[in-house]
């Protein structure tokens, strides 16, 4: 069984703070902000999905991640029932 490990949870946090609708829009993320938030993104960067080490703006990467990550949310968030084709 594969959990979502507390550093996955903050990454995919972070992921889904970005702007789905434009993607000129990068996020700073400040020296002083939540240490975990800085830890998360700092990993992002290192995996290759953002394009600094404090935020800037997806990677071709991060933008299908991102997609990935909406797309769970939204369905994890649905109070409806989704069914797939047999």
């Amino acid at each position: 069984m594969m959990l979502f490990s507390q550093e996955r949870i903050e990454e995919l946090n972070m992921l889904v703070r970005f702007n789905m609708t434009s993607m000129q829009e990068g996020i700073k993320v400040h020296a002083d902000a939540d240490p975990l938030v800085i830890a998360a993104t700092q990993r992002l960067y290192d995996k290759g999905i953002l394009s600094q080490n404090d935020g800037g703006y997806l990677t071709d990467l991060g933008l299908e991640v991102v997609e990935l990550a909406d797309k769970l949310v939204r369905i994890l968030n649905s109070s409806v029932t989704i069914t797939t084709p047999d």
